[in-house]
């Protein structure tokens, strides 16, 4: 006979079983589950939804947070116990639909759903400008072309020149370079326009790196002269250089205060070289420059005669006043009379007279008049 004890033992051992049974029937098979797991990795802390049904409709997206890795396994057992890194290569893209998706189950990251592969319908690449900008010219000051008489050197990269690798642009404006054949025509190219053509123009190598350069400028040439230590021709090593550097170059003597330009089919340029924004006015081949100095001041007169010691015209300066006058004059003679008058040509080209009493203005009773370009004094006598 079982005693008391035992019975309430296998009695409790029952009802475990049979409430055990009852929690796994009531979880379906085939239903979907889910867990958030999260390990600690570089200080930060990741989550991550894993979805283990392979035939979940790609209509179900599972949400992913930033950051959160997706499980490299998904599949009806919910491993809790470690966390798996997210390097799946299962992890697709399909092209009719940019939603990333791992075996049938679709992934969208929070927060950057609404972003499209770029190049689609909904996402074109960005565009600043549809029409490309216009390459901008070099300004003339920054650029040399050769012509005729200018020696290049050119250099063909990974062949050990066996004769010189200077060439010189003849006559015609050609250039003749063994290797490239028939003579090619270079006036009014840049060095790296003729690079480019001569690398099209020699057969013999593949693909042959040439570079050009300029040795010898001689067809860029101004004429200088005038008030300079060094006049003659000056060559530019630009298509333009500024007058200053020329003048630099010519070597201006102090008396020099202007410059002239002479250009073909042109009116001359006079420019004061002391102005530094004029002094920059730039210089072309073909350019013929005179130094000079100012032009000497224009000497005004006035004209003195009657009873004075030394008539005759007289040097005026601005502020000369009649006394003044006639003291350069030689003073008036003994026979003088008090009386002087003053003819002056009106804007109607005649001439209007007014007459003063010298005695007064010596005194200091009248004012001192003072004269003007161009005046007639005539001092009379005394009767």
């Amino acid at each position: 006979m079982k005693s008391p004890v035992c019975a309430v033992l296998v009695l409790s051992a029952c009802l475990a079983m049979t409430v055990s049974a009852q929690v796994k029937s009531a979880t379906p098979v085939n239903q979907p589950s889910a867990i958030i797991t999260s390990h600690s990795a570089a200080n930060a802390t990741r989550a991550r939804v894993l979805t283990a049904e392979s035939n979940t409709p790609k209509d179900k997206l599972i949400a992913v947070w930033p950051g959160v890795e997706k499980d490299d396994t998904l599949n009806n057992h919910v491993d809790s116990g470690r966390s798996r890194r997210a390097n799946s290569p299962a992890m697709t893209a399909n092209p009719s639909n940019p939603t990333p998706t791992v075996g049938s189950t679709a992934v969208v990251r929070v927060g950057h759903s609404g972003l499209k592969p770029v190049g689609s319908a909904d996402n074109p690449p960005l565009s600043v400008n549809a029409t490309a900008a216009a390459p901008v010219a070099a300004p003339s000051t920054e650029v040399y072309r050769v012509g005729i008489g200018d020696v290049l050197d050119i250099q063909l990269a990974g062949n050990a020149p066996r004769a010189s690798t200077l060439f010189t642009v003849l006559e015609n404006g050609v250039l003749e370079y063994p290797l490239a054949g028939n003579p090619i025509v270079v006036s009014g190219k840049t060095a790296a326009e003729i690079a480019s053509l001569l690398r099209q123009q020699i057969k013999v190598l593949d693909n042959p790196q040439v570079t050009v350069s300029v040795r010898d400028y001689a067809s860029h040439t101004v004429s200088i002269t005038g008030f300079v230590g060094a006049p003659g021709m000056k060559i530019l090593r630009r298509e333009a250089m500024p007058l200053y550097a020329v003048l630099a170059e010519a070597m201006v003597l102090p008396e020099g205060e202007r410059a002239t330009i002479n250009r073909k089919n042109n009116a001359p340029i006079v420019i004061d070289i002391n102005d530094t924004k004029l002094s920059a006015t730039l210089v072309l081949p073909g350019d013929v420059i005179r130094v000079s100095g100012l032009p000497p001041a224009q000497v005004e007169y006035y004209f003195v005669g009657g009873e004075i010691k030394s008539p005759g015209q007289k040097p005026h300066h601005s502020g000369i006043t009649l006394t003044q006058a006639i003291l350069a004059s030689g003073g008036v003679k003994a026979s003088a009379g008090s009386k002087v008058r003053i003819s002056r040509q009106g804007a109607d080209g005649k001439l209007v007279s007014t007459e003063f009493n010298l005695r007064r203005i010596q005194t200091g009773k009248d004012p001192d008049p003072v004269l003007q370009q161009g005046d007639r004094i005539e001092i009379t006598n005394a009767n």
